[in-house]
This record gives structure tokens, C-alpha cells and sequence, in this order.
């Protein structure tokens, strides 16, 4: 790509629609929660009450700091910040793991930080 060392690599990846380590990190959190989905609870199943974030997974309360830096718990973390819309396709769309794939190809994320500063009203 003729680019130098000391170049970012965000236009690179964004000309050649690459996902970065991150993205690439966070689509496998994901897929790890939905494909083991009987293992997770929703807040609607823990609490009974009317709230705005009950169709979120329920984030349990741990000690151990190993465990809650594991991949249950920093895939309930992840799989909740996902934005409303793709949250929205869960229910009914099939092609739902290219959705992710060209959401985290527009998005570019280079630390778990930036991932959850991402605001969904920049919508792609």
C-alpha cells in the first residue's frame, strides 16, 4: 500500500476492509455470547420489572478479578454497548454475522476504550 512505518493504518484498512485486532477481538466476544446463549441471562429474567435496558444480558457481580477480565463477562459488556439497531436484527435476521462483520469494517477500533466511547448516533 506504499504507506510508511510510522502511518496509521485506518485508511489501509479501510480501503482493503480489514477488521483491526480489536474489531476482530470484539466480533469473537460476540459470536462466543450468541453461540453459548443458554449460558447468559437477560435482565428481563433476573429482574420481572418493566426497565429500559431489560432485553440486555445481565451483567453478574463478581470478585475475582480473573474472571471478570474472562470472556463471560467482556462479552456481556460488549454484546450490551452493541448499538440498538444491530441489537434490533438479532431477532429476525439470518445474515446477522455479516452485519456485524461490515459494522466493525466501518468502524475501525483500536482499543476496547474507543469501542465503548462509540456513541450509535453515527450510524453507517
Amino acid at each position: 500500500m506504499n504507506t510508511k512505518s510510522r502511518d496509521s493504518c485506518r485508511e489501509v484498512f479501510k480501503n482493503m476492509k480489514i477488521m483491526t485486532l480489536y474489531s476482530q477481538y470484539i466480533y469473537s466476544l460476540i459470536l462466543y455470547t450468541v453461540n453459548n446463549k443458554y449460558l447468559f441471562n437477560t435482565n428481563k429474567e433476573i429482574h420481572k420489572y418493566r426497565k429500559r435496558y431489560n432485553n440486555n444480558l445481565h451483567l453478574p457481580i463478581v470478585n475475582l478479578s480473573k474472571f471478570n477480565k474472562g470472556a463471560y463477562i467482556s462479552g456481556v459488556k460488549v454484546c450490551n454497548h452493541l448499538p440498538q439497531y444491530i441489537k434490533a436484527l438479532a431477532n429476525g435476521e439470518k445474515c446477522l454475522k455479516s452485519t456485524w462483520k461490515s459494522f466493525f469494517c466501518h468502524h475501525y477500533f483500536y482499543s476496547l476504550d474507543e469501542y465503548y466511547a462509540y456513541k450509535e448516533d453515527r450510524r453507517a
